[in-house]
């Protein structure tokens, strides 16, 4: 099993930890969908009891990161096509509203910052570097929005998916569509264009759910 585990000992904060570094495993697609998670096992791995590790892998069952089966235990949860299709759906609802709140909020700061992030992205050559790159460039535009819980969920959601989001930018053109899609954002953003950003980006979103669907089993 491959996650960047410490020795915990005693520590109070030990079900964050594992919890904070299984959590990190799986959203890096280090664990893929339907790894086992076992508790001997990574209990070994942190010096630690198997009740930390309960309560870390319970956190990431709440978030939908982790599933537990009948006669397996523990493992990470998949995604099939039905459910990617409605968070997908749902993100463009949410992050299209959020942006066009942003937009009258944002200043040459704002811009300037996302344009790093536009050019990094376009630069980078690994999957995880794009994943990154690609959440950093939406989330810094959206909280311009001043919208707490908006930006709370989304992060939450985009941590659900974010190993898929991943895995669709490296199918077919992914990142130089990304890129393209990406510019006329930030433009549609630096013209305060409130209306254009949120269409933008709630068609970036669907666009990316159509790759994302021709390529998942089932889909």
């Amino acid at each position: 099993m491959r996650i960047d585990s410490v020795d915990i000992g005693r520590r109070a904060s030990a079900a964050v930890i594992i919890y904070e570094a299984l959590k990190k495993a799986i959203v890096d697609g280090q664990l893929a969908d339907g790894a086992p998670l076992r508790q001997d096992e990574i209990a070994r791995m942190f010096n630690t009891s198997r009740i930390p590790v309960r309560e870390a892998l319970t956190m990431l069952e709440q978030q939908g990161l982790v599933e537990t089966q009948r006669f397996k235990g523990a493992v990470v949860a998949g995604i099939s096509p039905a459910e990617a299709s409605e968070i997908w759906e749902f993100r463009a609802l949410l992050e299209g509203h959020v942006i066009e709140r942003a937009v009258p909020n944002m200043d040459a700061e704002v811009i300037e910052t996302a344009r790093g992030y536009l050019i990094a992205f376009d630069k980078a050559t690994q999957p995880s570097e794009w994943g990154d790159l690609n959440r950093r460039f939406h989330t810094h535009l959206y909280r311009a929005s001043g919208l707490s819980y908006h930006l709370d969920v989304i992060e939450k959601t985009l941590d659900r998916v974010d190993r898929h989001l991943r895995a669709q930018l490296s199918l077919s053109n992914g990142v130089r569509r990304a890129t393209e899609e990406h510019e006329a954002i930030l433009d549609a953003c630096a013209k305060c264009d409130a209306a254009r950003a949120g269409a933008l980006t709630r068609q970036h979103i669907l666009g990316a759910r159509s790759n994302l669907l021709d390529h998942l089993p089932g889909g």
